[in-house]
């Protein structure tokens, strides 16, 4: 054995492009070329003391596919080498993701800090959820360092932060907030969704703990619910793989093949995405109807210079204001058609949704005004189509929604 890690381990070592191609492919005895999928609940032991000592963590292998089984442990190997993360632990859905992170750490008398702009079923976890098992919750505006340093108690133990968020794309300085956790031995979790791994690393800016809906972008083609969380071994050995275990948030194996055969086109997706979305964002703008265009790629976004410093480039996703309120944002949607309706994003296919009536419909008038989610915002995820066929639908759209 080499005392090399690189010649160890020379995934390590490999551009993003190829670790998503090869990093963490574990070959049957038939060397197949496609990763095998493993579809098996159990596993055979070879003799009564084998699966003792399996049980026993003395011996590696697989004892029950709720607690890990090769096609997953393929997709995590290979997502937390293209993370640079120390482990990963994939999970049923990211909201599962979400939820293990979060609970399996924190307790009863314990107090978690969560930027306000999320979405609407993280912050149901935040702040209906943890309190009914006794842990407090502040919201603060994400942008505001001072307010993340005023939130904190003794008794905090989390920070949790999406950025850019859904629906509004507001974002969150990472490195800063990040600084602020660990000075105070508090973790930070940052949902990176919107972003994606191509676009922004959370744990290269501070951050313990990264989740993932894989369900979006990383799956990408609106195939399989699945979720992901990225961690040192310290947590995941100490909180997060028992929770993971006893408490069955299990992503299938068939899932796992899905999202492993998606990771080796993620680059090229996002690129394309990106493009097009920066095409349409300058687009956008020049409609009369549109009175709000927000996207981290424009120099008009409120944080550009943040966008710029966390991101290398825009983005897939863009959110803007029609005219008219709902009755003009319905009228918009109702003239699409080639973008489609949908609350799911990430897709290869280009999917629009308004986030007042659908995923922050629960949020009270005054919460969605507080988000700057008023009523004719639209949340727009941009898809593989012809950046000319989908700049033609949301113009047609538009001049529909003035008449």
């Amino acid at each position: 054995m080499s005392n090399d890690p690189k010649k160890d381990d020379p995934s390590k070592s490999w551009r993003p492009e190829t670790q998503l191609v090869h990093a963490g492919a574990l070959r049957s005895q038939y060397n197949e070329t496609s990763e095998a999928l493993f579809l098996t609940q159990g596993f055979i032991y070879n003799s009564a003391e084998q699966a003792e000592a399996r049980f026993k963590n003395e011996d590696p292998g697989y004892q029950y596919s709720r607690f890990g089984n090769p096609t997953v442990s393929m997709f995590e190997d290979r997502l937390k080498i293209f993370e640079g993360a120390e482990e990963c632990r994939s999970t049923a859905t990211g909201m599962a993701a979400v939820t293990a992170s979060m609970l399996s750490y924190m307790k009863t008398g314990d107090h978690v800090v969560a930027a306000r702009a999320m979405f609407g079923s993280c912050r149901y976890v935040v702040e209906t959820l943890c309190p009914r098992f006794g842990i407090d919750c502040t919201l603060v505006d994400g942008k505001d360092l001072d307010q993340w340093r005023a939130a904190v108690r003794p008794n905090t133990k989390m920070f949790f932060f999406e950025t850019p968020s859904n629906p509004t794309l507001e974002l969150v300085d990472i490195k800063a907030v990040c600084k602020i956790a660990r000075d105070n031995g508090i973790l930070s979790i940052v949902d990176n969704v919107f972003a994606t791994p191509m676009l922004q690393r959370p744990l290269a800016l501070g951050a313990d703990i990264v989740v993932y809906s894989t369900t979006k972008h990383i799956d990408g083609q609106g195939r399989c619910l699945g979720g992901a969380v990225l961690c040192s071994t310290d947590f995941l050995t100490k909180y997060l793989q028992d929770w993971v275990r006893q408490t069955g948030p299990a992503m299938s194996p068939f899932t796992a093949w899905i999202m492993l055969k998606s990771l080796e086109t993620i680059p090229l997706r996002i690129k394309a995405q990106c493009e097009s979305a920066r095409q349409l964002a300058d687009i956008l703008p020049t409609q009369s109807n549109v009175t709000r265009v927000i996207y981290p790629g424009r120099a008009d976004h409120p944080q550009a210079a943040l966008a710029a410093a966390q991101m290398p480039g825009g983005g897939q996703m863009i959110a803007f204001e029609v005219a008219g309120g709902k009755a003009g944002a319905f009228k918009f949607l109702n003239a699409l058609r080639l973008v489609k309706i949908s609350n799911n994003l990430g897709d290869t296919k280009s999917l629009v949704t308004h986030p007042a009536t659908t995923t922050h419909f629960k949020l009270t008038p005054e919460q969605r005004a507080e988000l700057s989610i008023s009523d004719g915002i639209i949340r727009l995820s941009v898809g593989l189509e012809a950046a000319e066929d989908l700049i033609d639908d949301v113009t047609t759209a538009l001049a529909a929604a003035r008449s």
